[in-house]
Parts: structure tokens; sequence; C-alpha cells
């Protein structure tokens, strides 16, 4: 019989004890003397966060159909759990079989945001896995990373066995049969994360050294072994219509971040907004077959009985079989009474259509992402989003029922000026202003709704903006304050709210972000003060942060407000996400030039993509030769 790794006496101190027994609905259980395999698969935050994530449900459905394989699941235990298990010497355990995560072969970790990396020295801590990869032995799982923060895995490559660098699907199980053969030759640990580093899309920070030159900037990559690979390329489902997908994914006890079947339409995205890493990363898109999406939508509403779907994608819009998609759902969906979530639309007379189709008769509000006040400064980011459309789009949402509108936009975007500021504080009075235009006093049943919100612009990896500088967290102030004031100085500001995120969070965030091997020694230490959960503003603590930094020799002004020279080598260069550096380079270019660059259906813009020969590339070259 199944025995839980928490007495009741605990469970009954921490706050939702759900979290930690396991058993939901559809979680996979297997007799673990009959699998050659024990895997775990993290998501390093609280359970109801982790929960939510699609990709985990999609490598956990795909990993427990290996008949030689159980995968199952740890989460980070919130901190009142954390304390117990600390002075009660508790191992973290998976939430299937209650087992402790040392005894198993593997622990898998998604990455998906950089204010998790303390958490992922918790779970390891809790888990008695030594911190360093190079302290480890033949007696501890072999850690392995995933996710999109693995596309510049460097600031915490010390703590990383191997990383898996792109989609899940495709080289899970060469990697663990090369696990099998070698266990059965009696291979360590060390000669495993060799022969693996020769596997497509697999790194093995370990067989590589960097060399800086004086001014902190890379020299060069130089690997340990001769024939190693210079560049991992991305790996990529190419069929997304034909491949691993749950039909059964876990029902949660308690509510969830997500609390509803995630329907994943397509991957990619056509748009190529500057700022945007997914956008690059997933690249090109791939659309999922409508046969698939029917199959699917059905046979996971019946095996979970939740009452919301929600369709997942970068842009649910630019989906070619959306109508037909939605109509087969409306049907079957009305007669249950299940509701049908769409984010990712662009407001137009289409998405407001279908959200009118979708909808009940208590409208919520719609969500506008102009991302800038002006359009000047939208065409520096390649937003392909005028005033007009914008208005028009409030439009038709106002004529059609809606009053409360949320709009996002970004401060400290590379070549921003203050009149752009001033502008996100105009365009929300124009909105306003529509309101009134556009509903009757006598159809009114109250005040517009604008709620504006703001965050810090981060340059990524592998975008256009990775040779941007980011502001201080004085600069990023000075532009929240400048943003309110002009909001209150509107003729509609009682109708407009305004929020702005943490400034200090989003300069470590940058930092992290383009960071290198050397913010290893930083996230350690930090880690050791007392920081976990550094996503969460309550337990974010940033004087210590601070404080690390300068113990450590590490000036934050190399990471975040100094501009990169065209031809910088960059940590995470030896990595090919698809899209080349020559491409990014002219977008960053074209930036400058406030120069609008086309989507990848009104034409191809040679970004490096195509090679993979799958997708909107395959489209438009079936187009060329008709």
């Amino acid at each position: 019989m199944r025995k839980l790794a928490l007495n009741d006496e605990i469970l009954m101190q921490v706050e939702k004890p759900a979290r930690y027994i396991g058993n939901e609905v559809n979680a996979v259980m297997k007799d673990k003397n009959q699998v050659d395999i024990r895997f775990a698969m993290c998501f390093p935050d609280v359970y109801e966060i982790g929960m939510s994530h699609l990709g985990i449900q999609i490598i956990y459905d795909m990993l427990n159909q290996f008949e030689d394989v159980w995968c199952e699941r740890v989460y980070s235990p919130w901190v009142d759990l954390d304390q117990i298990m600390r002075k009660e010497n508790i191992p973290l355990f998976a939430l299937e079989s209650q087992d402790p995560i040392r005894n198993f072969d593997f622990l898998g970790i998604t990455i998906q945001y950089e204010m998790c990396y303390t958490n992922i020295l918790q779970v390891l801590d809790l888990s008695s896995i030594p911190l360093l990869a190079k302290e480890r032995t033949d007696d501890d799982p072999i850690v392995i990373g995933g996710g999109p923060c693995t596309y510049n895995p460097e600031p915490i490559c010390d703590f990383f066995d191997l990383f898996y660098i792109g989609e899940a699907e495709t080289r899970y199980r060469e990697l663990l049969d090369l696990y099998k053969e070698c266990r059965a030759q009696k291979l360590d640990r060390k000669e495993f994360l060799k022969r693996a580093a020769y596997i497509p899309g697999m790194y093995v920070p370990s067989l590589y050294e960097v060399a800086y030159k004086e001014d902190g900037t890379i020299k060069e990559r130089i690997p340990l072994i001769d024939d190693l690979p210079m560049t991992i390329i991305k790996e990529m489902v190419t069929d997304v219509s034909h491949t691993y997908y749950p039909e059964k994914p876990i029902v949660p006890f308690i509510k969830v971040t997500q609390d509803r079947v995630v329907l994943e339409i397509q991957r990619g995205c056509i748009r190529g907004c500057r700022f945007c890493q997914a956008g690059q990363l997933y690249r090109p898109v791939r659309e999922r077959s409508l046969e698939m999406l029917k199959d699917y939508a059905v046979k996971m509403l019946e095996n979970t009985g939740h009452e919301e779907i929600s369709l997942s994608s970068l842009s649910s819009s630019d989906y070619s079989g959306l109508p037909e998609l939605l109509d087969f759902l409306i049907a079957k969906c009305g007669e249950k009474k299940i509701n049908i979530s769409l984010p990712s639309l662009r407001i137009d007379a289409f998405s407001l259509d279908v959200m009118n189709k979708v909808q009940d008769v208590k409208k919520s509000s719609l969500t506008f992402a102009p991302e800038a006040g002006s359009q000047r400064l939208r065409n520096v980011i390649n937003k392909g989003l005028t005033e007009e459309i914008i208005l028009s789009g409030a439009h038709l949402a106002f004529e059609g029922g809606w009053s409360r509108v949320k709009l996002y936009f970004m401060l400290g975007l590379p070549m921003e000026t203050e009149e752009d500021i001033r502008g996100i504080a105009e365009l929300c009075n124009k909105i306003a202003a529509e309101f009134y235009e556009t509903v009757p006093k006598e159809k009114r049943t109250g005040r517009v709704q604008i709620v504006a919100s703001t965050s810090f612009f981060i340059p990524k990896p592998f975008t256009p903006f990775q040779w941007a500088p980011q502001c201080t967290k004085e600069e990023f102030l000075e532009k929240a304050y400048l943003t309110r004031t002009a909001i209150a100085s509107q003729l509609n500001q009682k109708s407009i709210k305004y929020n702005w995120h943490e400034a200090d969070v989003s300069v470590l965030e940058g930092i992290f972000a383009r960071g290198d091997r050397r913010l290893n020694q930083v996230i350690l230490k930090a880690y050791q003060k007392g920081c976990i959960y550094d996503a969460w503003s309550e337990y974010y603590k940033n004087d210590v942060w601070l404080q690390t930094f300068k113990e450590c020799g590490i000036d934050i002004s190399f990471y975040t407000t100094r501009e990169r020279k065209d031809d910088e080598i960059f940590p995470w260069d030896f990595l090919d996400c698809g899209v080349t550096k020559q491409f990014l380079l002219r977008e960053w270019h074209n930036a400058q030039k406030e120069v609008v660059t086309p989507n990848c259906r009104m034409q191809c813009n040679a970004c490096g993509a195509a090679r993979f020969k799958t997708g909107v590339c395959l489209e438009k070259r079936e187009e060329q030769l008709s």
C-alpha cells in the first residue's frame, strides 16, 4: 500500500496539504519494480503554478507511454513545508510513489523563467543531491534541464549534468536507451554524459570551458574532448499533428492557475516582434491539424470533467483553421455548458465576432497589447498594430457590449523617448473617449474601465534586442512615474487605472537572461543566504542579491546597461535556435532605422528557420512553386 511521505501532523500544519499527496485523477501509477528507469519531472515553483504548465503534462504523458519508464512529478515545497522538511530532515519526494527524489535515475527540471533559479537549488538541496554537478556520484540522479531558459543555460550550468535544447518529444527515447546501455555495461555517469553529448540537442556543460577577454566579454569556448560538437542545434517537432499529446491530463484536487483543458493549436508565431524571445525560439510556425484538435478536445474534456477549454498558442488569430475549430467546439461545448477561452487573439472584427460567440452574456474584459504608446516605437519593436486598428477594435468591442479593456505596455524599450511614454496615457484616453462616442448615454451601465499595465523591458537572448542596453532600476521607476502623471493629466483619467511591475526584479531578470558562467557563484551564494521564491514579491530579497553581487566582484552594469558591439560573442552563441545571428543583427539595425519587417505569411525574411522544411516555411515554398 502507498504510504504518504508526510504524516497527518505535518499535513495539518501546512497550507494546502493537497499539494503534496498526489493520487490525482489521471495520475499514472506503475510498479517501480517493473520499470528500468525512474524519472522525476520537476517544475521549480509551487504546485499551483507547476500543475498549470502544459510542457510537463506532455513530457509526463510521453515518458509514461514507455513501458520501461515511470515518470513522476515534483514541485517546489511552499515556504512553510520547506522549513519543516529542513528541520525534520524529510527528503523531497515524488507525488506518485512518495519516494525520495534521490532514488530516481533522472531529475528533469523545466526552466520557464529566470526568477526560479534559486528554487532549482532548493529542489536539489531538499533532495540531498549535491548542488554542483561536479560533486555528484553514481548514486545521484542525472540532473537534466529543459525549457526556454536553457537557450542561455550558462548562469546555471554548474548545477546541471545535462541540458536538453529544444522540444522534448524528439530525443528522450534515444537518451534513455543510452542510459540503459551504459548501465548494462557498468559505465559511470561521466562516461554516460560524454556519450550523451553526441546526441543532437544535448549540451553537457562540464565538457566545455570558456575563455574571457580583458574587457570581460567571451574570447572563445573550448571543448575538453576533441570531436565534441561546437554548435548545438535545437530539437524540433516537424509534424505537430502526429506526436505526443496528453489525452488524459492530470486533474488537480485544488484550484490551480490554469484550471482547464489546454489545447495547443500551433507552435511558433509569424509576427516577429523584436522583443519577443518565444517568437524566435519556436520558429517556424507549425499548425496542428483540425482532425487532431477536434479528437483531442473531445477526449480531454471527457477524461477530465473540466468546464473550460483554452486554445493555446502565441497568436491564436493566426491559426488558419480557427473558424472551423471554433464552430466545432461551440457545438460540442454549448451542449455541456463548457466555456471556451481564447488567449492571444488579435483585436479585429473576426476576433470580436469569435468572442461574441464564445463569451456568455456577462462580458469579461478585452485585452489589447499595443506594447508601446506611439506608432514610431511600435515600428521600432515591429509590433504590427496601428492606432487605427486599436481604436477600431475598441469601437467594435464597445458596440458589442464590452466596457472593460486591459492594455499591456512595456517601458524602457530601445530608442524610447519621453514622447513615447506620454503616448501610453494618450492612447488610453483615446480608447476611453471612443467608448463615450460609441455607446449612447442611455445604454451605459457605468463608466468605461481602462486598465493599463506596464512591465519593464528585459533584453533576451535570440532576439534582435539581445544587443540593447537595459535601463537601471532608477530609470525604470522614473518612466513609471512619468506614465502615471501623464495618465493623471488626461481628460478621462477617472476611467483609467494604472499598474506597473517591480523594477528591481526586472533588473535581476535582465542580469540572468544575458548572463554567463560567472553568475553561478552568485546564485549559489544568494541561495545559501536564504533566497528562494524570487518570483514572488513577498519573498524577494533585493538587498541580499545586491550584496552578493558585490561580494562576488560582479559588476551588474556589465550585464544590463552596457550596449553590445555587433561582433560580440554572446554566452549563448554556441546554441542554434534555427534563427541566424545575421538575421537578428539585421533586425536590430532595422529597429534602429524604425523599419517594419513583414510577418512570415506576407513574405519570407530569410531568418534561417526554413532549413527545418516544415510549417509556414513549407507553405511559402509551395506557394512559390504553384
